[in-house]
């Protein structure tokens, strides 16, 4: 599989870009630093600026790689960072990727979560050979269930996690979108 690693791609409101160490004072004061965010989104709490600037280094030092996958959100109206999405695992022998994000609670309600997913997909069978794009969600997190059930994925019996892993998903329901399905659309 050929990786083209973390390109950046535009929605309408949104830009989705590789993280740079500006992005510490927008990632502290939007998500990263918020427990009700971090929570959701199943990462520890970052709340101070040495934190904050490790993560970052290591997500910049893993750009190198081109088979990582990770993008702040940028609103565009506010030239804010209001999140992150990204491929959490790769499975480059069957073409998968799995696919996590979050957004800023003062962010929450405005469909920026959807719209970056949307582009990602959208980005992701335009220019990459990925086959199957996959993501889940605790069944309790009705927020993120929202985001995938007006998604153009749909719902799955499991995702490659689960499956390498010989377990079922229990307390997640699982999505997913195949290439031929979005050529399709």
């Amino acid at each position: 599989m050929q990786h083209i690693g973390t390109k950046p791609f535009e929605t309408e409101r949104l830009i989705c870009r590789q993280f740079t160490q500006e992005d510490i004072e927008d990632m502290l004061q939007n998500w990263i630093a918020d427990p009700c965010v971090q929570f959701e989104y199943g990462e520890p709490i970052y709340d101070t600026l040495p934190k904050v600037k490790d993560l970052l280094t290591k997500y910049i030092e893993s750009y190198q790689k081109p088979d990582f996958y990770r993008w702040a959100i940028i609103e565009k109206s506010s030239n804010e960072n209001i999140g992150q999405i990204a491929f959490c695992r790769v499975y480059s022998d069957c073409q998968t990727a799995e696919i996590e994000y979050c957004i800023g609670e003062r962010f929450w309600g405005n469909g920026y979560a959807g719209e970056a997913l949307a582009g990602l997909i959208g980005f992701t069978f335009r220019n990459t050979d990925f086959r199957k794009l996959e993501a889940y969600h605790r069944s309790e997190n009705t927020k993120s269930g929202r985001v995938l059930e007006k998604s153009p994925m749909h719902i799955t019996d499991t995702v490659e996690r689960f499956s390498r892993e010989n377990e079922l998903p229990y307390g997640e329901v699982c999505y997913c979108i195949e290439r031929s399905e979005y050529v399709k659309r």
